[in-house]
């Protein structure tokens, strides 16, 4: 049974928590919370009934021995930062979404886990869930033959009373605009169906919300297999959340998986239509639902079976620093109002910067 830790005690961690703690994840389980805010670790703690932290190095000095996997659920802005801390105690490290907010912190929390011989994961449930594995067994099989064009679409809701739950909500400083937050996972999506991107142009403005950041913003790529790509991101979709949702078109077919977080198929054609389609729809078209998407569960199994069997993870590092590449790219775009070729420097990004 590996051991779990929590740092950080905000939103998303209750999904963490209610997964390790009430035996759902096979082969690991809960030990102890950590959160700055002492009344969050609290809360916390006394919920799930573990051991409840407001100093790291003091939750490692007590149950450093339990702990195997310390997932860190801070702030954005914090990510590199609170890696660096974990990496030194040997224990790996999940992270959540983005790795970081930019590339000189992904790479040294990359370089830190690697010096330390711990595993580095960053969390992109999306990629679990039961409709987007089906898409790319598909085009693993070159089902869609000549790819022409992939889109995702973030029609979400997200008002001011839940910018203002937090001070570092839609600050460039810690948190980012709805590119890095909330479109971050389909993002990471469009650019694992489609392949490397070499170029993006992009738009953005704040809409309706009062943060630095913006909240609604558009982008075009171009992948380096010829194919283009559009992402359309918002949180300013009112009254509700309307869809998250994947489109992948080829020469030989085409699917959509739409829904809440890309969880339902809605369009499955093929030029040359298989056996298996008709089971794809009936058995994988829907997952159950829940608020941040499907995968948390799948992707902790995942993480439980790459440390124990030394397995190469679905999104390490790495990977979860294509996807920063790409979105700190579509800011660098906005800026300056020029398409932006990757593989770049920097110069105008406002992401992980101070106002």
């Amino acid at each position: 049974m590996l051991g779990v830790a929590l740092l950080g005690c905000g939103r998303i961690a209750s999904r963490h928590a209610e997964l390790l703690s009430k035996g759902e994840i096979t082969g690991a389980s809960l030990v102890c919370v950590c959160d700055s805010d002492v009344k969050r670790a609290r809360a916390f703690g006394e919920k799930y009934q573990v051991p409840f932290f407001q100093d790291l190095a003091l939750m490692m000095e007590k149950h450093s021995c339990e702990i195997d996997i310390v997932s860190i659920l801070t702030p954005s802005g914090l990510h590199a930062k609170n890696t660096l801390e974990v990496a030194k105690y040997k224990k790996h490290i999940i992270v959540e979404k983005p790795i970081a907010l930019t590339l000189e912190d992904a790479d040294k929390m990359i370089e830190a886990c690697d010096r330390n011989n711990i595993r580095l994961f960053v969390v992109k449930q999306n990629r679990f869930n039961l409709p987007v594995q089906k898409l790319k067994e598909a085009l693993e099989l070159g089902r869609f033959g000549k790819l022409v064009m992939g889109s995702v679409r973030v029609r979400w809701c997200r008002d001011d009373a839940y910018y203002k739950q937090d001070s570092w909500r839609g600050t460039w400083a810690m948190d980012g605009g709805v590119f890095t937050n909330q479109a971050s996972h389909h993002i990471d999506l469009l650019e694992w169906m489609m392949g490397d991107v070499e170029s993006v142009f992009a738009k953005a403005r704040t809409a309706l919300s009062d943060i630095e950041t913006e909240d609604t913003g558009v982008a075009v790529l171009r992948f380096k297999s010829g194919a283009l790509g559009i992402i359309e991101a918002t949180t300013a979709t009112r009254p509700f959340d309307l869809e998250g949702s994947i489109s992948i078109l080829g020469e030989l077919g085409s699917v959509e998986i739409g829904g809440f977080a890309v969880n339902e198929i809605k369009h499955w054609n093929f030029t040359q239509p298989l056996q298996s389609d008709k089971e794809v729809m009936e058995k994988y078209s829907t997952n159950p639902p829940n608020v941040y998407g499907f995968g948390h569960k799948e992707y902790y199994l995942d993480v439980i079976d790459c440390i124990k069997n030394n397995k190469k993870a679905l999104v390490d590092g790495l990977e979860g620093r294509k996807s920063l590449e790409l979105i700190i790219a579509i800011y660098e775009s906005i800026e300056t109002g020029k398409e932006v070729f990757l593989r770049f420097q920097p110069q105008r990004c406002k992401l992980g910067h101070s106002k």
